[in-house]
């Protein structure tokens, strides 16, 4: 029986600061164990068909609109806003800053890796990477913009 220590492949994982990225980058051949996940805790949706919620804010119904972003965190846990007033090019600009930022060296990142959520803008693989079950395979990097604004030299370069 081969002894496995989750919590030192966690730390070994989190102390690199270069997330699911930097596995990717060094050449990983087999994805570590502590991002497996036993599929039996999973419920399989039986209506694949089931479309994700959208939320119009265009609407002068705001008694509705509230009701239907509560029903779909709810029900859903996310939602899609459509009429927010967010020009295109601003969304697309924010994607490829974040498509910079994710391509990006490790020493660029590593400068925002932390568990630090108090940070305005901060860098990490799973939030809650030694709490849950298994971890996913994703990296985050948050800008928090409320309630206090974001000044554009707190941003990573790559971003702004």
């Amino acid at each position: 029986m081969s002894s496995y220590d989750r919590l030192s492949e966690l730390k070994a994982f989190d102390e690199t600061k270069a997330g699911v990225k930097g596995l990717v980058d060094a050449g990983i051949t087999t994805i570590p164990r502590f991002f497996h996940d036993s599929l039996t805790d999973k419920t399989i949706n039986p209506n694949p068909q089931i479309s994700i919620p959208i939320i119009d804010l265009q609407s002068d119904q705001r008694i509705q609109v509230i009701d239907e972003v509560k029903r779909a965190s709810e029900t859903f846990g996310f939602f899609q806003v459509v009429n927010h007033g967010v020009p295109q090019e601003v969304m697309e600009g924010i994607i490829e800053g974040g498509r910079r930022f994710n391509e990006e060296g490790n020493e660029v990142k590593r400068m925002y890796y932390t568990r630090d959520t108090s940070k305005k803008v901060y860098f990490n693989s799973n939030f809650d990477l030694y709490q849950a079950p298994s971890a996913n395979w994703r990296d985050t990097l948050t800008c928090l913009m409320a309630p206090e604004t974001l000044q554009p030299d707190e941003l990573p370069l790559a971003c702004r």
